[in-house]
């Protein structure tokens, strides 16, 4: 019986994470057609109908093209640092608080910053293994934004944990059958909104790969599977952001249609800024999160941590 229960959670991984990869296909060619009208132009639409196929075709030529490596690089980590940045996106799948037959984590919260604080380090190794000085600066760039804004994303989310005294991603749901958490705390779900942009290096906050000055940054030197593997990491994580937002500030994970809207809502918004706004300046970036976020995610910390003993 123990067997067959493992069995099982390991075909429930399996077929969520092809789900995730497909639904990372399709994302991609959602921005694809998004941006297209945003700047007055057709998206894809000749692969298939209406350019459906696009993503796979896309897939088939990156991960058959011929894989080069710079004669300078430290080959290993330059190898396997794309690999592991996917697998590590992949396993905060593991998250989603399905009903059946996957883990439910009691301590889901604490998890999901584990691994995006480990996501850093394969862009770090990724920028420094190639041993190019636009790839390092790229790398160097991104560590340095990633680290200040998951201390924002933190600090936000301990308000919101504050509300339920769990970390289980389910008890969410319990607490907003009458009203979101977006109500309640408006400033703060804008801000880990923002938050979610830069922490997914998205537009505005695109500093690790600002082609006008890095050319690409740290992934520059990659090129067919490695390159695939790091796109497939940064959209699997933008689509596991615009999740949480849901699940966190948006009624909690529920499996119906409506659920589905809002996920789609949320990375329509990341495409719609990708297509609205220009890119930051860098000093503003780090100026926002130290001198903007982190005193107004602390206030309200410490008003919700007031409210929460006054009525007790």
């Amino acid at each position: 019986m123990f067997l067959n229960d493992i069995f099982m959670v390991i075909l429930g991984l399996l077929i969520l994470m092809i789900g995730v990869l497909i639904g990372v296909a399709f994302l991609t060619l959602m921005e694809r057609k998004v941006l297209g009208y945003i700047q007055i132009r057709k998206g894809p639409n000749k692969v298939g109908l209406m350019g459906i196929l696009q993503p796979f075709s896309d897939a088939i030529k990156l991960f058959t093209k011929e894989q080069t490596y710079p004669n300078f690089s430290n080959y290993l980590s330059y190898y396997f640092s794309p690999v592991i940045s996917f697998i590590l996106s992949l396993m905060i799948w593991i998250l989603i608080p399905y009903y059946f037959n996957l883990i439910t984590f009691n301590l889901g919260v604490l998890f999901f910053l584990c691994c995006t604080s480990m996501g850093v380090y394969t862009v770090m190794v990724a920028g420094w293994s190639s041993n190019s000085n636009y790839a390092l600066l790229g790398g160097l760039r991104a560590v340095a934004q990633t680290i200040s804004y998951e201390v924002s994303l933190s600090l936000i989310l301990i308000s919101s944990i504050l509300m339920i005294m769990d970390f289980n991603m389910l008890i969410f749901s319990n607490y907003q059958n009458l009203t979101w958490f977006m109500f309640i705390m408006f400033p703060l779900s804008l801000c880990w909104m923002s938050s979610m942009l830069a922490e997914t290096n998205r537009t505005p906050f695109d500093f690790a790969e600002g082609e006008s000055e890095l050319v690409s940054g740290f992934n520059i030197e990659y090129s067919s599977g490695g390159f695939a593997l790091i796109f497939l990491a940064e959209y699997s994580s933008i689509l596991f952001m615009s999740f949480l937002f849901v699940v966190v500030y948006m009624g909690g994970y529920s499996l119906n249609f409506f659920f589905y809207l809002k996920l789609t809502l949320i990375f329509f918004f990341f495409l719609w800024v990708r297509g609205t706004l220009p890119r930051y300046r860098y000093d503003k970036l780090m100026y926002l999160a130290w001198k903007s976020y982190l005193p107004v995610s602390l206030n309200f910390l410490l008003l919700f941590l007031g409210l929460k003993i006054f009525f007790m």
